[in-house]
Order: C-alpha cells, then structure tokens, then sequence
C-alpha cells in the first residue's frame, strides 16, 4: 500500500484550485466552438435568438446549478492543509456526473436534433460553465494573494 501512495498524482490546494478551473474554462469554450460552428455552419435566420435562448439558459444553469456544484467542490479543496490526490478535486459522485454528461453529449450529437437547435443547449452549458469558473478563478487568485 505504501508504494500506491507513493505512487498517486498528489497536489496541493492551488493546483488543484488551477485544474478545476481550467477544465471547466476547457470544456466551456469546447461546448462553446461546436455551438459556434453549427450556426456558423447553417444559415439559421433568427440566429441571434438561438444564441439569446442559450444566454438565458446560461444564466440559469450557472446560478441554479454550476454554482453549488463549485461551492461542494471548494468546500473539499479549501481546507486541504496537505496534498492530496491529484483527481480529488472532484467528489467521486460528480465524476459520475461527469460521464452521464460525456454521454448525453454524444447521444445529442447523433440524434436528429437539427444542429442549430442543439447549439442552445451547448451555448447554455459551456457558458455557464465559464461563468462559474470565475469563482474559482477569485478564490486562487485570493488565496495566492494571501500566500
């Protein structure tokens, strides 16, 4: 057991600080291109209100949502004294989360759904995804301004 240990990727609280934020910024702005090259791709009149729909639904997503998975996931980060596993920056039940989305991404993307309207859904959850990484973009910068 003690060469696992020895083993495991292990970091402290900035860094893991750093990777959250950067995959939800990552998987935020790759939501964000599929959608921009579906209605960049079709020529949908009333294209400004697909992508106001996916703003509103943003919104949404972030306050209802995204921001208490965010507020779980620095209640565990936070008050790490020592470093921990590398993927411990995630609960083990939003890894779980994480693949039924993985999965209902795909499902979405080889349904007939036509493009456009999935490009809603993709505006909706990328952006709200990179609303709520700020927060844990403020809490790092906070924290090394304190360190």
């Amino acid at each position: 057991m003690g060469f696992i240990r020895k083993m495991r990727p292990a970091a402290g609280r900035s860094a893991m600080l750093s990777l959250a934020a950067g995959m939800w910024i990552g998987v935020g702005f790759l939501l964000l291109s599929w959608a921009y090259r579906w209605l960049h791709a079709a020529t949908v009149h009333g294209a400004a209100i697909l992508v106001a729909l996916g703003i509103a639904a943003a919104l949404a997503i972030h306050h209802f949502g995204f921001l208490k998975i965010v507020d779980k996931n620095l209640a565990r980060i936070l008050p790490m004294k020592d470093k921990r596993c590398l993927f411990a920056f995630m609960g083990w039940k939003s890894y779980l989360n994480v693949v039924v989305m993985i999965a209902l991404g795909i499902l979405l993307r080889h349904s007939p759904i036509p493009k456009p309207y999935l490009a809603v859904v993709y505006i909706g959850i990328g952006l709200a995804l990179l609303l709520s990484s700020v927060r844990y973009l403020r809490i790092m910068i906070s924290h090394r301004s304190r360190s």
